[in-house]
């Protein structure tokens, strides 16, 4: 999956200008799962310095390459900007406190 985990990045900072590198790959076991030839969906963790964003990208396989499409996604536990705008944290941190008893905040690499 290294190949084309590296095509959509490039492709990523292709659309966006920025020059984001991967720092984290989620849900590959569906992936992996999913027949040859077949599309799949990954999540990549992606930092441009002190920016951290989670992209969801559908893989289309072609003949000799892949095409890329950012996918929507419902409303997540953990906001796709890792590293959030004043604010965020606050409403989602308030969110959560009020469907559970406690949170434990852990910080790891612009993943909160």
């Amino acid at each position: 999956m290294q190949s084309p985990v590296n095509a959509a990045v490039a492709w990523i900072n292709e659309q966006e200008s920025h020059s984001f590198e991967l720092t984290g790959v989620l849900d590959t076991e569906a992936a992996l799962n999913t027949p040859l030839g077949e599309p799949f969906e990954l999540g990549l963790v992606l930092c441009d310095g002190e920016l951290c964003t989670r992209q969801q990208i559908k893989f289309t396989p072609a003949t000799d390459r892949y095409s890329f499409n950012s996918t929507e996604e419902a409303a997540r536990d953990i906001p796709p900007l890792l590293d959030p705008p004043a604010g965020v944290r606050t409403s989602w941190l308030t969110d959560v406190l009020e469907k559970h008893e406690f949170v434990l905040l852990l910080f790891y690499r612009g993943l909160w």
